[in-house]
């Protein structure tokens, strides 16, 4: 009986602080590209749900006008392309936000950092030319997608030719970049490919202190452009670490399977993956892939081509190439 009224107590607790979700689906467009509006996508993405496209039955880029953001009540949002819909920031904009300790996008938890909600998935969708340059809230990057807090997973998406800042020993992420994670949970790119980025640090990926799971992915052709390295060098503004992905931090792991880096570079360390576990726990798995022609111009570490890496051991490298 009182395992009953303890079980009973506790669902009531989490009934309490469990958010609002949103039924259904929202769509945006009503079977014309011209319906198909920026502004659409903004207050569909700030109501949250499950987020589809009628746009006609061709290809069809969407210039954002606006960033769009997700509201910190929300507790799924997916965003499905269904394979023919881009979203672009036309060189001048942040495409996608989420952040749950900004107070403007609604505080849900007394636990901003480490809250199960949102939760965010991007399906079979483009993001092309986001830029992020001078956006310094939570230390900026994210040219496309920045978030923090609650859940990411991409599945099936292209990120074409995103921009963040060109200096700075910290910040990165010309595609992606993420600051926490629900429970330290890892984020999960499937099926997906980063192309021409440009940053700092990370022309694709970057994160502090958070785990990834990257399978049957691509990164060609991203840049790491800072210089001076993290801690920056005296005269330099520091970056140009991780040609296509930066990871920092202290326990952290990356999983790359089955997954193609090619063709990056980092004006400074790792031109194709940088991880730096400060407290030396952090660990890295590359499993059935292919690391090739991505020169670090700075440093790397020994027999790790396009990889600087500090963490708990080296890493575990099985049925791959680096080269």
């Amino acid at each position: 009986m009182t395992r009953v009224l303890l079980a009973i107590a506790l669902a009531s607790t989490v009934l309490a602080v469990v958010p609002p979700s949103y039924a259904g689906e929202r769509v945006v467009g009503r079977g014309t590209p011209a319906s198909c509006t920026s502004a659409a996508v903004v207050r569909a993405v700030a109501k949250g749900g499950v987020i589809t496209f009628d746009c006609g039955p061709d290809p069809v880029t969407i210039r954002m006008r606006q960033t769009a953001k997700v509201v910190n009540d929300s507790r799924r949002v997916v965003i499905d392309g269904g394979g023919l819909v881009t979203l672009d920031g036309g060189g001048q904009r942040r495409i996608l936000y989420q952040n749950t300790c900004d107070p403007e996008q609604h505080w849900s938890t007394s636990h901003c950092d480490d809250q199960a909600w949102p939760q965010l998935v991007l399906r079979h969708l483009t993001l092309a030319h986001g830029n992020s340059t001078g956006e310094r809230y939570d230390g900026g990057g994210g040219g496309a997608v920045f978030v923090r807090g609650g859940r990411l997973k991409i599945v099936g998406s292209r990120f074409l030719g995103n921009r963040c800042d060109r200096s700075g020993p910290d910040l990165g992420g010309a595609a992606v970049r993420v600051l926490d994670q629900y429970r330290d949970r890892p984020v999960s790119v499937v099926g997906s490919e980063f192309r021409g980025g440009r940053c700092s640090n990370g022309g694709a990926l970057s994160s502090i202190g958070v785990s990834w799971r990257v399978r049957g992915t691509t990164f060609v052709g991203n840049r790491a452009i800072g210089r001076g390295a993290n801690p920056a060098r005296g005269g330099t503004p520091g970056g140009g670490s991780g040609g296509a992905i930066y990871l920092d931090g202290n326990r952290f792991t990356l999983d790359l399977d089955d997954t193609v880096v090619r063709d990056n570079v980092a004006k400074e360390g790792g031109g194709a993956v940088f991880f730096v576990s400060n407290d030396r726990t952090g660990t890295m798995r590359i499993r059935h892939s292919t690391l090739e022609r991505n020169p670090s111009q700075g440093f790397e570490t020994q027999g790790l081509p396009g990889i600087f890496f500090l963490g708990a051991r080296r890493p575990t490298v099985t049925d791959s190439v680096l080269r």
